[in-house]
């Protein structure tokens, strides 16, 4: 019987191909065999990543409050908001704005639109911030030889040169314009003082009480519930007038609070545009603290 070489070497692979798929398969229900480590799935790290990003944007609403648009719809106008946008990344490339909030102390040089070259320097403790886009502003508050003085900047003001963080730290209340009618010693910062250096991402929280002077009061103070103000001292009129004013139902008021503020999905789509950008000049604005901390001379001992 003669068994031609093609015809067996055809049955050999054919065997040995079975043999392969029969110990693929014992390999795989065999009770001995240890599980592989299954790979990290693509999609995992597109939702981490995007988890993370949203995380970050929560922070961008407090950190960047300009980029947010106006909550009234009578002033919204997307094509606007996005060009804005893109004016106010171009200026923070050229200009570093710092981290502020209401109650930090800020050193603002700007130069004087009536006198050419010359140059002003103010400090003053932030008692104010509102505003969107380019529109925004921030009030500062200081003492001036024995007098209030408050200036107010825009925030992309081209004048501007230079915005120092003297001081990072938030106050019990969203506004400060309580000061006004505070005692001035609340409101006075020397023009030399030296910047408080604090770690990145640590704001503290001042929760200091501020005692008002004796009435008359630019505002009826005892109507806004503040939280940073303490021994109010008010007769039975004014206090039936304001205990009359208080409404405890608004909180409940979903549309209004509604129209105050922006939704969160139009939030993360408004920081996930200007994100990239934003997290570089971050980076940037690092790099140089580390190097003007290595360059700054130390204090004899």
């Amino acid at each position: 019987m003669i068994i031609s070489t093609k015809s067996l070497s055809r049955k050999i692979w054919q065997n040995l191909s079975l043999v392969k798929i029969l110990g693929k398969e014992a390999k795989v229900f065999s009770t001995t065999a240890q599980a592989k480590p299954k790979p990290i799935d693509q999609d995992d790290n597109i939702e981490k990543q995007a988890n993370e990003d949203l995380i970050s944007f929560t922070n961008y609403r407090f950190i960047y409050p300009e980029f947010l648009p106006d909550p009234n719809p009578l002033y919204r106008n997307p094509i606007r908001e996005k060009l804005e946008r893109m004016d106010m990344l171009a200026r923070r490339s050229v200009l570093d704005i710092p981290e502020f909030y209401v109650g930090s102390i800020l050193g603002v040089t700007y130069s004087e639109q009536h006198a050419p070259g010359k140059v002003n320097r103010f400090v003053g403790i932030c008692i104010l911030r509102e505003g969107a886009g380019l529109n925004s502003t921030f009030l500062l508050r200081n003492v001036v030889n024995g007098e209030g003085v408050e200036v107010r900047y825009n925030l992309y003001d081209p004048t501007i040169q230079k915005i120092d963080c003297l001081k990072l730290e938030k106050r019990l209340d969203d506004e400060l314009l309580y000061l006004r009618d505070a005692p001035l010693e609340y409101s006075t910062f020397p023009f030399d003082i030296e910047a408080d250096v604090k770690p990145p991402g640590f704001v503290p929280l001042n929760d200091i009480k501020i005692p008002l002077n004796p009435r008359p009061w630019l505002e009826k103070w005892e109507r806004k519930n503040l939280k940073g103000v303490r021994d109010l001292v008010l007769n039975m009129r004014r206090i039936k007038q304001a205990a009359a004013a208080v409404k405890p139902w608004e909180k409940y008021d979903l549309m209004k609070i509604y129209r105050k503020t922006i939704p969160e999905e139009e939030q993360n789509e408004i920081f996930s545009e200007v994100h990239t950008d934003l997290r570089q000049l971050e980076i940037q604005k690092n790099i140089l603290k580390r190097k003007n901390t290595l360059a700054k001379p130390k204090k004899p001992v």
